[in-house]
């Protein structure tokens, strides 16, 4: 699982299966964020340059961006992987 900075990533308390393996990012380097990409792509794609009537039209947007996105494996795959994701999973 890749960590960025967020606090609860670094809690004391938090508790890791064995099962799961941490991949720490470096300090302000969002670029190396996987979901950084996917939410760029998101707001590129369908949410940017926009104005919302309400908040059950930006709901209504952001599950319309979403579920386009899903369709796309392929996109979601090339947006998210990064070289040490294959080391990860090797």
């Amino acid at each position: 699982m890749v960590l960025d900075g967020a606090g609860w990533h670094i809690a004391k308390d938090l508790r890791v299966p064995d099962a799961v393996t941490l991949v720490r990012l470096p300090a302000d380097s969002p670029e190396l964020n996987p979901v950084e990409r996917i939410w760029l792509s998101l707001r590129e794609r369908f949410l940017s340059a926009r104005v919302f009537h309400d908040d059950e039209a930006i709901l209504d947007a952001c599950c319309t961006a979403w579920n386009a996105l899903t369709a796309e494996p392929e996109r979601v795959r090339s947006l998210a992987n990064f070289p040490y994701n294959e080391r990860v999973n090797a």
